[in-house]
């Protein structure tokens, strides 16, 4: 029910957000989604990849911080109100909302959110309950 996301830290400093995707790249690993939070120095990188603890391993021996965690890959109607649906039913549960980030890979009637929250297996449990359609790493994947 849950999917492996990389978060990396990445000095703000020209040239090290390419440093990183090269070495995606020259490994032929496939960046699926990815948010940046920054500060004047460094920057905190979270992604989707195809092989989360494969390029965990990779990027550490490359000499990055890295680590995995679960987070949320959740359908969200893509109409106004869509993601206040979804993001109601943790509210109601007093889940808390750490940071969101959106997922691109195809076109449709839903968008993909990706959701990092205080509680995962109850926020799963209280999505799947309402009808919301959580993504296996298999199926982002194969998006």
């Amino acid at each position: 029910m849950f999917v492996k996301q990389i978060s990396v830290f990445i000095e703000n400093t020209p040239g090290r957000l390419s440093d990183f995707t090269r070495v995606l790249a020259e490994n032929d690993i496939d960046l699926f989604s990815l948010s940046i939070a920054d500060t004047t120095h460094f920057g905190i990188l979270r992604g989707i990849v195809a092989d989360p603890d494969g390029a965990a391993k990779l990027l550490i021996e490359k000499g990055y911080s890295v680590k995995v965690t679960d987070v949320l890959a959740v359908f969200v109607p893509d109409h106004p109100g869509g993601l206040n649906e979804v993001l109601s039913h943790l509210a109601e549960r007093d889940i808390a909302l750490e940071y969101l980030y959106s997922f691109v890979r195809q076109s449709g009637d839903h968008a993909l959110i990706i959701l990092r929250v205080d509680r995962p297996a109850e926020a799963a449990s209280v999505l799947t309950s309402a009808g919301v359609r959580l993504l296996t790493q298999d199926e982002v994947k194969a998006l």
